[in-house]
């Protein structure tokens, strides 16, 4: 690593978004922000990913082990009727979630935000991606949700694990509905003078 080298801090525990920065080339840092996201609220769920995004990267950026990194935060909800579905309460919740989004479009809306600590600046945005789910019968929702998968993400499902088959297609950016738009990602570090290639490890 030169001494050029920006250091790159993930404020987040996803092993999803870990792993998307790591086959994009980059070696992020990861420091959990501990933000209570019950406490954050917006008008429309694309502003609350947003918003959930900004406080999670600020919170980590403001911290001294921070100190002149680039902070990325990201949060996603499923929009669906109007409704932001963040990770379910528990199986009950998961299971009717399962039932109402099966053979309907959802959008998958993730809020990115990246903090220079070095400067103070931040840039930040919103990826939306369209997802179309199939119709998994009652018994197969049962076996996801007893998987205990769909109770650690958002919307209650993912693209890169069990619930996949039950996922007709999405339009969009696929990285974005597994938790990190790389492309929305080079953007906003371009916005804030850094280029994506000088990150890679």
């Amino acid at each position: 690593m030169s001494d050029q080298q920006r250091r790159l801090v993930l404020a987040s525990q996803s092993p999803a978004r870990l792993a998307l920065l790591r086959q994009a080339g980059l070696a992020p840092e990861v420091i959990v922000s501990g933000v209570d996201e019950d406490k954050v609220s917006a008008p429309t769920p694309a502003e609350l990913a947003l918003a959930l995004a900004e406080a999670k990267a600020s919170v980590v950026a403001a911290r001294p082990e921070a100190k002149g990194a680039l902070v990325i935060g990201c949060d996603s909800v499923l929009e669906l009727d109007g409704l932001a579905l963040g990770k379910p309460a528990d199986a009950e919740e998961a299971t009717a979630r399962w039932k109402s989004m099966r053979g309907r479009a959802g959008v998958l809306q993730t809020g990115h935000c990246v903090y220079d600590t070095a400067t103070g600046q931040y840039a930040s945005g919103t990826a939306s991606t369209v997802v179309r789910f199939g119709e998994p019968s009652d018994d197969e929702i049962a076996a996801y949700v007893a998987s205990g998968e769909p109770l650690h993400v958002a919307g209650a499902f993912t693209l890169d694990g069990r619930s996949a088959p039950f996922i007709d297609g999405i339009e969009g950016d696929h990285g974005n509905v597994i938790g990190l738009s790389l492309p929305l990602l080079r953007r906003l570090l371009g916005q804030l003078g850094v280029g994506i290639t000088q990150l890679w490890a």
